[in-house]
């Protein structure tokens, strides 16, 4: 009893809680979660764009990325980022935030990156980023900043990059509390109002540890460093700086740990920058743009004198018109003459480069590979993209033998020769995209024995054949996608041992094989449709084809309209894809694929299945894919998610269902998604009605399915409500509150509860008996209105365990010698009705009812229920029709918790087997006289028919 009141508390109690959390939704109103990698551990809150004028307060305090970039949040109050405890990254850029609340951060504990840029502060006060002790970076980019407290920074004891460029900063001073944090490493304050910085206006005793300085503005014109505050500087970055720049560095020993210099004054004076490059002897790597003017009157061959520059970077000037003269620069490394409007580099300009690594000349207008590139023989990567290149020679590349990568992207080649890259024997990396080949003239033959990636897509290729790739044993990505393909044969692979990544354009009827490539773990194939394509004959494909035990990731992707592809006839390509884990298909499929058709595929977690009609899926298909984690089912013509009831996806996490027919959802299918924790139904037709007050609730108060963007579900039916939200829908027309309704059936069930305790306890068997005559009474009213007669003499009641003796010791007795009609349960029982009722029957349908009693029968719960029925009628129809036989022994303290059979053992005479020992004839005569009784007794007739117990 006191366990019972307990669970009815219980049960009261959570009734009552989620009275009071009904309100507390998993799916956000303005904000959707992104999942990477595993669910359960990170949560990463976009919010991007959504027009949103507040934090939301319905952030999950378990995030640890929130972006709230692009939005219209104006001010930042304390408690927007309460208990986040966990947050790591926080986007509020471009928004119009003008005030933030002192220690509106306090709870950010472990916030490591703080985006505020494009806003409009104007003031960064003494607590704003009070909490941020782990921040390392911090951008205030583009704000109003005009004033800093001088305690402003005083919590970011872990800062090492802050950006306060394009503010309203006047003075250097300014940034006074900014050079004492302790671990800045990186400051750009460019593009502020104060035209000077001096390091003579800032306290004497400063030290600062700061190693990248950025102070590119159009408004500095003085810059000076006089004193020593910053000794490992090794940054400085001059982007748009004044014509009238005065650069002040009287001592060079203050920046001789300075290696990197951007610079970019295209008005300032020849002499300055002169100045500035001889007061820089440490200088490594030295940027300069838009410059063009000062390169034309010799600033490269001062350049040049540098004695421990290693990097130039020259891009974004206009070098076409002159002689680009590098000579004097044969200690470089590195140079980069990216986007310099080059037509061609005369012969001997970098030719003196011994050194030279890279090279980087993309984005020009070379017709061809400069002469100068054979004579570099250091040079280990060469872009040269995005020129108008058509041809390359056998001498190109003759003595750059330890080429790495070589980048011919976006150029006009259209035939490559044999010879061209047959020195290139450590050539890792080659792109020769979207360019115009045709084809290959046995280029990969000779040379690239160490080649492991290639990419030759957007070319015009139309046929690949055996040969193709030969010699590119260490190949490990090929991409070969082009419009133009029309044939592939049989044995274009052949040879690619070590390929694991490939990417193809293929005709749908094609002679290519991949049974070679043992180790491929990712596929990506591109059929284009014709208008004229017809479905080819079924013998097409051979499971040989697609023996690929190593792969991983399989993509197919159709463009155009088809009947049918072989895809939909064969299932056996997934055979021998054993590992398989990613799958997906795009226009590929015109109706459900076949069950069968990943039987073979148990290890697939992702499976994707777009522009297809899959309004006839078969849920059998899912089954051999119990460990899928993300299906994408978007655009697959979906009315109905029943489906999911017996898809068996009790691993799944990720389910994506946009752009689809779904109008009613039935929200007891995502009882068989246990694991379920991203929903998108984007772009459905739903319907605003009862039918989905289910789904409605369900979104709204179920706390670990994520809906995306279920906020912004729009009603397309019925006309009346088309475009108002799914979630706005009144559920309350439809139904009686839900809380309310547990809450009174809590309150009833409490009560009921109690009573039936109560009952049970104290008037238990005053109940029973009452009910049993009441139904007997029922019972011999409607057989004495019938004139029914006794259709068995008796009826045996018995434990199953008791069923040898019944069918070997009474049944040859009763039936087979003195010719009794028996009832028993197994035989004689209408199949299909309650067996209650053919309990019923059976005793009031016989004369007489046999109990087989044993310890087991004692203990059965339907034996207890015969005996009962049985006696209830002994005693309302005052007949002679109980005849109690004992198989065992027992004594009368045993029968004690048998309340029923103790009571009539102490009243009535009964019959014991084990009693008639060697006299079983006597004791089955017995048995036959307690059946021929009358049903009437005398008045000195014992009730319970038979003699004295034997």
């Amino acid at each position: 009893v006191g366990r019972l009141l307990l669970i009815s508390l219980i049960v009261f109690l959570v009734s009552l809680l989620q009275l009071i959390n009904a309100s507390l939704a998993y799916s956000l109103k303005n904000c959707s979660i992104d999942y990477f990698d595993d669910p359960l551990a990170d949560v990463f809150v976009n919010c991007l764009r959504r027009k949103l004028v507040t934090v939301p307060d319905d952030i999950p305090r378990a995030a640890i990325s929130v972006l709230l970039s692009n939005n219209h949040l104006e001010k930042i109050n304390r408690g927007d980022f309460k208990c986040m405890s966990k947050l790591r990254v926080l986007q509020l850029a471009d928004n119009h935030i003008a005030h933030v609340d002192g220690g509106s951060f306090i709870d950010l504990v472990v916030l490591r990156k703080l985006y505020m840029d494009q806003n409009k502060l104007t003031n960064l006060s003494a607590s704003i980023f009070q909490g941020l002790s782990n921040l390392t970076i911090l951008s205030l980019t583009s704000n109003k900043i005009e004033f800093i407290h001088p305690l402003a920074f005083r919590f970011l004891t872990s800062l090492q990059t802050l950006l306060l460029d394009s503010n309203s900063l006047r003075q250097i001073t300014d940034i006074h509390p900014v050079l004492q944090l302790p671990h800045l490493q990186n400051l750009t304050i460019g593009d502020n109002l104060f035209s000077s910085f001096q390091t003579k206006d800032l306290p004497l005793n400063m030290s600062s540890g700061l190693q990248m300085l950025d102070v590119s503005s159009k408004h500095l014109q003085k810059f000076s460093i006089t004193t020593p505050i910053f000794p490992q500087i090794q940054v400085i970055i001059f982007f748009r700086c004044a014509n009238n720049l005065t650069w002040d560095i009287p001592d060079k020993t203050l920046l001789r740990s300075i290696t990197q210099l951007y610079f970019n004054a295209p008005g300032m004076s020849f002499v300055k920058i002169q100045k500035v490059l001889q007061s820089l002897d440490s200088l490594m790597h030295l940027k300069l743009s838009y410059v063009t003017r000062w390169i034309q009157k010799g600033l490269l061959a001062k350049i040049c004198k540098i004695p421990k520059l290693r990097k130039l970077d020259l891009s974004y000037n206009h070098l076409h018109n002159f002689t680009v003269n590098l000579t004097a620069c044969s200690q470089l490394c590195e140079l980069d003459l990216t986007n310099t409007y080059l037509t061609k580099l005369p012969k001997g300009s970098i030719e003196s480069m011994k050194r030279l690594t890279s090279l980087a000349a993309g984005t020009n207008r070379f017709t061809k590979v400069p002469d100068d590139v054979k004579s570099l023989y250091s040079l280990e990567i060469l872009d040269l993209s995005n020129n108008l290149i058509f041809d390359l020679s056998c001498e190109d590349f003759l003595n750059t033998t330890r080429l790495m990568k070589l980048c011919l992207v976006n150029n006009r080649i259209a035939k490559l020769q044999g010879c061209v890259f047959e020195h290139l024997s450590d050539l890792k990396v080659l792109d020769l995209s979207n360019n115009l080949l045709w084809t290959f003239g046995g280029t990969f033959k000779t040379g690239l024995q160490k080649l492991e990636f290639l990419d030759l897509s957007k070319n015009s290729l139309t046929n690949l054949q055996k040969g193709d790739f030969q010699g590119l044993q260490s190949l490990k990505c090929l991409n070969v996608t082009s419009d133009h393909i029309n044939r592939v044969k049989h044995d274009t692979f052949d040879g690619l041992n070590n390929l694991e990544t490939l990417l193809l354009s293929l005709p749908l009827y094609y002679e290519s094989n991949f049974k070679g490539l043992r180790h491929l773990k990712n596929l990506t194939i591109y059929f284009k449709i014709s208008d004229s394509f017809q479905s080819p004959p079924l013998a097409w494909y051979n499971e040989t084809l697609f023996h690929l035990p190593s792969l991983k990731v399989f993509k197919v992707v159709c463009s155009g309209d088809h009947y049918g592809l072989p895809f939909d006839v064969h299932t056996d390509m997934f055979k021998t894809m054993r590992h398989l884990e990613d799958f997906t298909a795009m226009n590929v499929y015109i109706s459900a694929p076949d069950p069968g058709t990943f039987w073979d595929n148990p290890w697939l977690k992702s499976l994707k299945l777009g522009m297809t009609d899959l309004s006839n899926l078969d849920p059998g298909m899912f089954d051999p894919i119990t460990n899928l984690q993300t299906l994408d089912l978007s655009e697959t013509k979906l009315k109905s998610l029943d489906f999911l009831a017996q898809a068996n996806l009790t691993t799944l996490r990720s389910l994506k269902l946009s752009d689809n027919k779904i109008m009613v959802i039935n929200e007891t299918v995502f009882q068989s998604l246990p694991a379920l924790t991203y929903l998108d139904l984007n772009n459905n037709p739903f319907t605003c009605d009862c039918s989905n007050a289910g789904f409605i609730q369900w979104v709204k108060i179920n706390n670990q399915t994520q809906v995306v963007n279920a906020h912004q579900y729009r009603c397309s039916f019925p006309v009346a409500k088309q475009g108002n939200m799914l979630l706005d829908f009144d559920i309350q027309t439809c139904r009686t509150d839900i809380n309310f309704l547990c809450f009174i059936s809590s309150t009833c069930l409490v009560l009921l509860t109690l009573l039936m305790s109560f009952t049970y306890h104290f008037l238990r068997w005053q109940l029973v008996y009452a009910v049993h005559l009441f139904l007997a009474f029922l019972y011999d009213s409607r057989k004495r209105k019938k004139g029914d007669s006794h259709h068995y003499d008796a009826f045996v009641s018995y434990n199953i365990h008791n069923e040898d003796w019944v069918f070997q010791e009474m049944l040859p007795v009763l039936e087979g010698e003195q010719g009794w009609r028996l009832c028993l349960h197994h035989r004689d029982f209408q199949p299909g009705k309650p067996i209650i009722e053919n309990i019923t029957d059976a005793i009031y349908g016989s004369r007489k009812t046999i109990c087989v009693i044993s310890r087991r029968y004692l203990q059965s719960e339907w034996c207890s229920r015969e005996i009962q029925m049985a006696s209830f009628r002994l005693f309302d129809e005052k007949k002679d029709v109980l005849i109690l036989l004992f198989l065992e022994d027992i004594p009368a303290w045993q029968l004690s918790p048998y309340y029923r059979m103790r009571k009539l053992v102490k009243r009535r005479t009964y019959l014991s087997w084990p009693q008639a020992g060697q006299h079983p004839k006597v004791f089955w005569h017995n048995v036959q006289r307690a059946l021929e009784t009358e049903d009437t007794p005398a008045e000195n007739t014992n009730l319970l028919t038979g003699p004295a117990e034997l």
